[in-house]
């Protein structure tokens, strides 16, 4: 039986603001915006290969508190890239917000960066 993780919510405060950042920003693909009623929506977003979807959650209540949080202020997302340099260099442009320089380990080439709500991400470009 073939297993994989179809989905990985996100917490977020506004449907349209993350969309505008993971699809505008990121260059993710919109793949569903379904309106379920009462101001609730189904948002799936895409990094654009056969891995994981983000299923962007509008937080209520007492989950606002784990906005931006999710990781507990660790990189706890992996972005992978074939083209590390032209992905920095256009998510840079769109105004994502990198916190350190592009830098090359034993594993690739990386640099953490934050979306929106402060959630720590690695753009990685694993080594050969």
């Amino acid at each position: 039986m073939a297993r994989r993780v179809a989905l990985v919510s996100l917490l977020v405060a506004d449907y349209d603001d993350a969309i505008a950042f993971y699809v505008g920003k990121l260059g993710f693909d919109l793949v569903e915006d379904t309106h379920m009623g009462g101001g609730k929506r189904w948002v799936v977003v895409s990094p654009g290969s056969d891995g994981t979807n983000f299923l962007l959650a509008r937080a209520t209540g007492e989950q606002a508190e784990a906005i931006g949080r999710q990781g507990g202020g660790r990189v706890w997302l992996f972005l992978h890239t074939d083209d590390f340099a032209g992905d920095h260099a256009r998510m840079s442009a769109a105004g994502v917000m990198f916190l350190e320089n592009p830098r090359h380990e034993a594993y690739g080439t990386v640099a953490v960066f934050e979306d929106l709500y402060g959630n720590r991400w690695d753009l990685l470009q694993p080594g050969a």
